[in-house]
């Protein structure tokens, strides 16, 4: 049985310091992750390691400056440069970590236990003598003796520690022994204590909420699980976890988990796994005509929790395996019915495409309905001409020329590359029809060599609407601003905007 009686939920631990290597990011980038990570309700945000660099600083205290809800935390070891240095970006609390393990204290410190442990209590004491808040932390705890974790820990709450962390530096916890070690330690070390995890073994999660069910009063987290190696705990998974399977409230504000997720993948340069849980692209995703029957009958057929619970909308994915229940629910979701053989031809169309491999888009389908269903689409958008300029001395810059309802638009703009341009520049000559969003952008090499056919897939949205296009051709500037049009097209048709017309017999 599970019981959460005696535990007092939830502190949840944002680690910005936990990052994948190589990826570093500006303070503008951090003080948006940090304000949605505050309306996301976290409890405290590890806003970095101050002593790391000059800008690392900068992106701290600029965090701070933003007079947060929530904690602002940083990273510190048992140097007291390190404290220096969190103090002067004015946090709130340093996140003081001691190797505690053998092999660290050993071949890492080349130093001994007692050392260790007076080096720490030590630095808190001088932590706490300048106000901080202070997070005693054990590195590579999972690996090292518990009797002497425990001594460690006792001395730092001695020493004024207010919360302590057991580390598993190196993802070998299971979810039993961690349930051992938290029981154990919640009722010897006599303060809150964490829970740090790493996903070397894919059990992160599951050993997170192992010692939350033990006793551990706060849970260190990040978004999307990045973190060094393979990644720490995710934030969405714990706290989806605990409210949908244990019915317990952690105070996350769960319909902003996706955009949130959305946003740090952007800032961060790291895509989400299409196949992740919760947050990636595939997790609400549906193409079986067997599920999207039952879909229709009750979402709960195949689907845990509602998308919007994460701020999530349901996709039907097109595809050789569609049947004319997904191809019936697509057309719907574009207002659009068709009697039983129109659906029949549909769905036989839309399966040969998937049989020849090819990603059916809704462009595509919408295609083929207006073929089958005698809808001629009137497209408001027509590009006439793209111009782009590009060398490795010169900004990137595009000009299109387009008719939107026939009246001719030109615009121009610059990107970081000729493709980035060309796509600003479309952006730019529909601001003032309608704003869309670039959310997905993905390149296939159809064939081999420098001359290969490529595909350029988009995702695009308007006002919390997305569909997806498809463009194709030897040229990848050319292949990405069809599909971009494509899209610009279907997102603004009428009732969104484009006119449909009955053809004439």
């Amino acid at each position: 049985m599970f019981l959460f009686t005696s535990v007092r939920f939830l502190d949840t631990t944002l680690r910005d310091g936990e990052q994948t290597p190589g990826v570093s990011l500006e303070p503008e980038k951090k003080v948006w992750i940090a304000r949605n990570l505050d309306a996301l309700g976290v409890d405290v945000i590890e806003a970095g390691s101050a002593v790391t660099s000059q800008g690392e600083r900068d992106g701290i205290k600029a965090v701070v400056r933003e007079n947060l809800k929530a904690e602002i935390c940083s990273f510190a070891r048992i140097v007291k440069s390190d404290i220096d240095y969190a103090l002067d970006c004015d946090v709130d609390s340093v996140h003081l970590v001691v190797p505690i393990s053998d092999l660290h204290i050993t071949q890492k410190l080349k130093k001994d236990r007692e050392t260790v442990k007076r080096t720490a209590v030590d630095m808190v004491e001088y932590a706490k003598k300048h106000g901080l808040i202070v997070e005693l932390s054990g590195e590579d705890a999972s690996r090292a003796d518990l009797d002497y974790v425990g001594d460690v820990y006792k001395a730092g709450v001695e020493a004024g520690a207010d919360r302590l962390c057991f580390c598993d530096t190196v993802g070998v916890l299971n979810p039993e022994g961690t349930y051992d070690i938290f029981r154990r330690l919640v009722q010897e070390v006599g303060a809150p204590i964490s829970i740090h995890c790493h996903d070397d073994f894919g059990l992160a999660t599951a050993n997170t909420l192992a010692a939350l069910r033990a006793g551990a009063s706060q849970a260190h987290v990040t978004i999307n699980g990045v973190g060094e190696r393979a990644g720490n705990t995710s934030l969405e998974e714990v706290a989806i976890v605990l409210k949908s399977l244990y019915g317990v409230d952690t105070r996350i504000v769960l319909e902003n988990l996706y955009p949130t997720s959305r946003l740090v993948s952007r800032l961060m340069g790291i895509p989400v796994a299409p196949n992740k849980s919760l947050v990636g692209d595939n997790a609400f995703m549906h193409e079986s005509g067997i599920h999207v029957h039952g879909l229709m009958a009750n979402a709960a057929t195949y689907e845990p929790i509602m998308p919007e619970t994460i701020g999530r909308k349901r996709q039907i994915m097109l595809g050789k395996h569609a049947g004319r229940s997904t191809v019936e629910m697509a057309l719907q979701g574009f207002g659009l019915s068709a009697t039983g053989p129109q659906l029949d031809e549909i769905t036989g169309r839309v399966k040969a495409l998937g049989d020849m491999g090819k990603h059916v888009t809704d462009v595509d389908l919408m295609s083929i309905a207006d073929s089958v269903l005698g809808n001629h689409a009137v497209a408001r958008i027509k590009l006439i001409d793209c111009t782009i300029l590009s060398g490795n001395h010169a900004t990137p810059t595009s000009s299109v020329k387009l008719t939107i309802d026939g009246h001719e638009i030109t615009e121009s703009a610059v990107g970081v590359g000729p493709v980035d341009a060309a796509l600003n520049a479309l952006r730019r000559s529909i601001s003032g029809v309608a704003d869309v969003k670039l959310d997905d952008y993905r390149v296939e090499a159809i064939t081999g060599g420098t001359d290969a056919l490529v595909e350029v897939w988009v995702k695009m949205s308007r006002d919390g609407r997305v569909i997806s296009a498809r463009g194709a051709g030897p040229d990848i500037i050319m292949a990405s601003v069809q599909a971009f049009v494509d899209g610009m097209n279907r997102l603004i048709e009428e009732k969104n905007g484009i006119v449909r017309k009955a053809e004439k017999p």
